[in-house]
């Protein structure tokens, strides 16, 4: 045995028993890697854990780190409601907490196994039969004491894919949960956490899609319930409304692995155009109206500054990106160096090129797979703009007797002429990048 092996079971075996549970076994099961293995203890006590060297965490109950290994091991406990939200609970960790009650709290059959030292698969509630049938279900009525549970539901959706389906049971709880005002005791950090991860999903549209069919949306995002049947004109869109759009462009940017930040722009990119189709009946100047949607959007959620600054760029600025070929060198100016700010912060403008080809693809089948060459044209000037010496700029600039705010006017003359000159070279070049081309666009030095 190595030596942290000896380390890792001299401080378990003084416990009679000890159960690796929840999503490590779930994912051993489906032949998947977990990263967390988290451990129940059955029949301990508090100091007899401290007294075995692990490192105590809890504070709401009894949670201990390996002094080795630092994974977690939870007193088995039961947990019962006696107030609002998933805060209101009353814990028990005595020592004559079983096993089995310490799985009736968890929120599913899938979650709700348990492996022990020997290898033995505890599973009450038939986890292992709803793995094998791609079935999301509750374990119990408790299910419905905690209203991230229909959060984490949803996530598990968009985690797993459209062959998994919600058992109509579960369904049934969760609209009881609706109708008890449940959900409206999710604390704002808590939703953003769970539709962060949901984001980072391998179908993170199906998460909306279920909180949708679960009748909560409208409670938990009204933004997005909202865009449910206002009509886009069909020549553009051929896909249908507002929420089928947006959810076939999330789909787009998970399929095409984008970051959370390009995820999250794709997300809010159209918040605005309900608010323009109530106002006005048509969806005119929406990715101006949107700003005040996703501010405040992201200040009821708390979410963090970074992503609201994206998504409220795209919103502004998508569809100048989709007319680029269009613009004049001036207004290529203004989107790329004044709007988006792209020297100082390039990698937020390729993620706001990203959010724009997923809003251009995530408009049905037939258009899934269109080119974008927005991007690369993008791109292309932005890599010529940051070729500019612009220190050989404002010293030329100096030379001819200028001062003050006509220095900065001749770094913008200089940055629109570089602009028009790369969009020549880049509508005349071979259709691979031209290095070369790129390289001999140079702003006037002496």
């Amino acid at each position: 045995m190595k030596p942290e092996q000896q380390a890792s079971y001299e401080a378990i075996k003084g416990l009679d028993k000890v159960y690796l549970v929840g999503g490590a076994v779930r994912d051993q099961l489906l032949g998947l890697t977990s990263h967390d293995k988290d451990y129940v203890v059955v029949g301990a006590s508090a100091a007899q854990m401290k007294a075995l060297g692990f490192i105590p965490v809890g504070k709401d109950f009894p949670v201990f780190l390996h002094p080795e290994t630092k994974d977690e091991y939870a007193l088995a406990r039961t947990e019962r409601k006696v107030g609002a939200g998933y805060t209101g609970f009353s814990v028990d960790a005595s020592q004559t907490v079983t096993l089995e009650e310490d799985l009736a709290r968890r929120d599913l059959s899938i979650n709700a196994m348990a492996l022990s030292t020997s290898g033995e698969l505890v599973d009450p509630y038939n986890g292992k039969d709803d793995l094998e049938h791609k079935i999301l279900r509750h374990t119990t009525n408790a299910f419905t004491e905690d209203p991230v549970r229909v959060l984490r539901l949803a996530r598990f959706l968009a985690r797993y894919g459209k062959q998994w389906r919600i058992h109509a049971s579960t369904k049934k709880l969760v609209k009881q949960m609706l109708a008890a005002g449940e959900l409206h005791h999710l604390v704002p950090e808590r939703v953003f956490k769970e539709t962060e991860k949901a984001l980072s999903e391998h179908e993170p549209q199906l998460y909306f899609e279920a909180l949708k069919e679960l009748g909560v949306l409208s409670v938990l995002f009204p933004e997005l319930h909202d865009m449910v049947n206002v009509p886009q004109p069909p020549q553009h869109h051929p896909e249908g409304d507002v929420f089928i759009h947006t959810m076939l462009a999330v789909n787009r940017a998970a399929q095409l692995n984008f970051d959370l930040a390009t995820r999250f722009a794709t997300l809010t990119h159209d918040f605005s155009k309900a608010v323009s189709f109530q106002e006005r009946g048509d969806l005119l100047g929406h990715e101006g109206a949107g700003i005040a949607v996703i501010d405040a959007f992201c200040a009821r959620l708390r979410v963090p500054n970074k992503l609201r600054d994206l998504a409220k760029l795209t919103s502004l600025n998508h569809l100048h990106c989709h007319r680029l070929f269009e613009l004049t060198p001036k207004t290529l100016h203004k989107v790329i160096i004044d709007s988006m700010n792209a020297l100082k912060q390039p990698e937020r403008f390729t993620q706001f090129l990203q959010a724009c080809q997923c809003d251009a693809q995530g408009r049905g089948p037939t258009l899934i797979n269109s080119p974008y060459p927005q991007r690369e044209y993008a791109q292309y000037l932005l890599n010529a703009l940051q070729g500019i010496n612009t220190k050989a700029v404002v010293k030329q600039a100096i030379g001819e007797g200028k001062t003050g705010p006509d220095l900065s006017e001749a770094v913008r003359i200089a940055q629109i002429q570089c602009i028009k000159e790369a969009a020549r070279i880049f509508h005349n070049r071979p259709s691979s990048f031209n290095k070369a081309a790129l390289a001999a666009i140079k702003a006037p030095s002496k």
